[in-house]
């Protein structure tokens, strides 16, 4: 039958037109799919640390030499006294216990009672909290002078494994978590870990996985720009990390402008030392970016960007691993994964973690407006609506906001068993 083309326009003009030019609404990801790269995510942490934990902190302001990173043997997946591990187990702790509207004061009362060993800005927070010192204060400057430091970026990680595709979500773990002892770059630096992982459900170019990390921070913040500036001298040598790191050493290192808040003033060597979040992020962006897809090299890279240089290939092989997934994980980093053992002073042992995090990421979809579909054969997909990553405001550790004067109440107080020694 032949139509005229008049015809065809006014048909057009009533039939629904195709959405297909606009950006989907939605993401869906499979239950089983969503399982294996927060499974990977987890693997990728405990390898990041195995092979970094013998550099940290010994090359400052130097590159770790390539004869000096350990080989890798199966059995150093095992990693259950590592601090940019263990301190997310308190805060999925909190979120089995309360769910995902726990309260900062909540998980400020859990984190005081933890028992392992903490440096920093979580020492100085699980200090001030066991003293009587409320969140957010317990991580303002005014309380705490590690506040710009790396404490909740190591321990961010948790963030975006619950929360596929929602980096809002992500933010707002920030409010509850990071707050006990961060502030300002220290806090994004949590923001830009969980958005990567978050981002890494949904995507394997580690480019724009490190990018989906920089929306989640304010644009004018110093981490911000550290990022940007780490992707443009990535472009510049996308085959000589070596430049780039020089490029990040002369002006996040050297240039005390960036260092306000640096921690190691008074050191012999001043400023050799250098905890400070943002440049351990920018080698956290190294391993992503030069090391390629390849999760020997993103974690060798990473390691060799030195300070430090454990709990940054922690982070980098994370996300790299949740984008990979367990299951095409090669071998070496699975095969002798002690599924028993708990991790320092918590409950958790690693299928532990994996069924918190199950748990926790079905509300946390549910609660972003997301929904769980189930098909006749009783597998489940997350429907996940797309978001555009709002950043917290701005906030600087060398010029902060006021203080909230916030107190535990005599009733929190009494639920501290833990004291200071």
């Amino acid at each position: 039958m032949k139509t005229s083309s008049a015809l065809v326009v006014a048909l057009l003009a009533i039939v629904p037109q195709s959405s297909a030019g606009e950006p989907p609404r939605e993401r869906r990801l499979s239950r089983e799919e969503y399982r294996d790269k927060m499974k990977g995510g987890w693997i990728g942490q405990m390898a990041g640390v195995g092979i970094g934990g013998p550099t940290e902190f010994r090359w400052q302001g130097a590159m770790v030499p390539a004869n000096k990173v350990p080989a890798w043997k199966p059995e150093t997946i095992n990693q259950f006294d590592q601090d940019d591990i263990y301190v997310e187990m308190t805060f999925l702790r909190t979120l089995q216990k309360y769910g995902l509207d726990a309260t900062t004061r909540q998980a400020g009362i859990d984190f005081a009672n933890s028992k392992y060993p903490l440096w920093h800005a979580n020492k100085a927070a699980r200090d001030r909290l066991r003293e009587g010192i409320a969140p957010p204060d317990s991580g303002h400057p005014a309380f705490n002078d590690h506040a710009d430091d790396i404490d909740y970026q190591i321990e961010a990680d948790f963030s975006g494994l619950i929360a596929p595709g929602l980096p809002n979500t992500v933010i707002r773990l920030g409010d509850t978590f990071g707050r006990l002892m961060n502030y300002g770059d220290g806090l994004y630096g949590g923001d830009f870990v969980g958005a990567m992982y978050s981002e890494a459900f949904f995507e394997s170019d580690p480019e724009k996985i490190v990018r989906a990390g920089l929306a989640a921070m304010p644009e004018k913040s110093q981490y911000h720009e550290c990022i940007s500036d780490v992707l443009k001298w990535y472009h510049e040598t996308p085959d000589d990390w070596q430049a780039a790191w020089r490029k990040i050493e002369d002006k996040y290192q050297k240039n005390l402008a960036y260092r306000r808040f640096s921690c190691s003033k008074n050191e012999k060597e001043p400023y050799k030392f250098n905890i400070d979040a943002k440049i351990n992020g920018a080698y956290i962006a190294m391993g992503l970016l030069y090391g390629k897809g390849d999760p020997e090299q993103t974690i060798v890279i990473s390691t060799r960007c030195g300070q430090d240089s454990d709990c940054n290939p922690s982070n980098a092989a994370g996300v790299l691993f949740a984008s990979i997934g367990a299951a095409k994980l090669p071998a070496k980093y699975t095969s002798a994964l002690d599924q028993k053992t708990k991790f320092n002073s918590t409950d958790y042992a690693f299928p532990d973690i994996l069924a918190v995090c199950d748990a926790l990421a079905t509300q946390a979809v549910t609660k972003a407006g997301g929904r769980i579909e189930r098909s006749a054969d009783g597998a489940e997909t997350f429907v996940i609506p797309v978001e555009t990553p709002r950043p917290r405001p701005l906030e600087s550790c060398w010029e902060p906001g006021p203080k909230a004067d916030s107190r535990l109440t005599a009733e929190e107080r009494s639920l501290i068993t833990e004291k200071n020694k």
